[in-house]
């Protein structure tokens, strides 16, 4: 059995989706994995990992519009608000989400939908430099 661990890095640009299937793709491939799983794991608690559509932008535009309805913005609206009016929303928006991802790996290649990508799914209006910790193992 072999394991591989890797942590990537991903700079947002703020609240939005950011794709990272390729960077997984690469860190997958040529490792003599054949058949396993990859763990993909999230540092952090005010963004989140997302497998999603890939084609059409409109659902990612969708999920934000529904999500900034079900948990707004806004200084007075939580009692949490040390970092600015979006900190509690972004840590309401990773809660109702995920922070790791587990995807099967067959023939060396990561399991995915035709219309699937993995996403980190920025919920801070900020831009900030994120780590994801990625974690191979299979044979």
């Amino acid at each position: 059995m072999l394991q591989v661990v890797e942590t990537l890095a991903v700079a947002t640009h703020g609240r939005g989706f950011f794709e990272i299937t390729a960077a997984l793709r690469r860190f997958a491939g040529g490792r003599g994995i054949a058949t396993g799983l990859l763990t993909i794991w999230c540092r952090h608690t005010s963004c989140s990992l997302l497998v999603q559509e890939n084609a059409d932008p409109d659902v990612r535009a969708d999920l934000e519009s529904f999500f900034a309805r079900l948990a707004p913005d806004g200084r007075g609206r939580y009692v949490h608000d040390v970092e600015g009016p979006d900190d509690m929303p972004a840590h309401i928006r990773a809660a109702l989400t995920q922070t790791q991802l587990s995807v099967p790996i067959v023939e060396g290649e990561l399991v995915l939908g035709t219309w699937q990508g993995v996403y980190l799914w920025e919920h801070r209006t900020t831009p900030h430099q994120r780590e994801v910790v990625l974690h191979l193992i299979g044979e």
